[in-house]
């Protein structure tokens, strides 16, 4: 992906703490505080331009939604959208999905969306792969009991490799599809790639897993 340099991006990020949280870490543990409830939380691991995550948190009121997002030029435009849209279940953290253990806790987490990552096709690529076995540990990590997993992508060579590693891995299948936009999921919130890529008629691979907590 191609990004276009926004220099003022930083500075419009720090000016709006109350969307981005600054030093996400020191909540560790304690993100019901941040948002003033215990409802569960939600967190979507590279949320781009924020379209799937103000549409959940649109759609589901009761769920606290995180976005993790590296990218200064990209979170800025998910960003405007949360202060249009004045949504207080969401919040946004301008972070590398690396350190998601310095920032959430065992139990902090109900479930990961994973939408549309990048495949890194080369084999010598897999471990940053956002389904790779070491990311699988990592949200383990902070996932509740019986946290869930759930991955999108138009791509069906990342959707085999990932379900064959979330078998690996020892997870259970909910639910799988091979053409979502197909098959009777009701609910879809798509994304912007899922809009351009259904919209040039590609299929979209979705599927769902659960950690089986001893």
């Amino acid at each position: 992906m191609r990004l276009r340099n926004k220099p003022w991006a930083k500075d419009r990020i720090a000016e709006n703490p109350q969307y981005v949280v600054a030093n996400p870490e020191s909540h560790k543990g304690n993100w019901s505080k941040v948002f003033g409830n215990d409802n569960p939380i939600h967190i979507e691991v590279g949320t781009g331009k924020g379209q799937f995550l103000v549409g959940m948190a649109k759609q589901n009121p009761n769920v606290n939604y995180i976005g993790i997002e590296l990218f200064e030029s990209i979170i800025v435009v998910a960003l405007d959208r949360l202060i249009e849209e004045k949504l207080p279940n969401l919040k946004l953290l301008n972070v590398d999905a690396a350190t998601l253990n310095d920032i959430f806790g065992k139990n902090d987490v109900e479930r990961v969306y994973l939408n549309f990552s990048d495949p890194w096709p080369k084999n010598r690529h897999a471990k940053r792969r956002l389904t790779y076995k070491t990311f699988l540990k990592r949200y383990e990590d902070l996932l509740v009991d019986g946290g869930e997993i759930h991955f999108k992508t138009d791509n069906q060579g990342l959707f085999e490799y990932s379900l064959t590693s979330f078998s690996e891995y020892g997870l259970l299948l909910k639910y799988v599809s091979l053409d979502l936009h197909k098959s009777d999921f009701e609910g879809n919130v798509m994304t912007e790639y899922e809009e351009k890529f259904s919209n040039a008629g590609q299929r979209i691979y979705r599927c769902e897993v659960k950690y089986l907590n001893d």
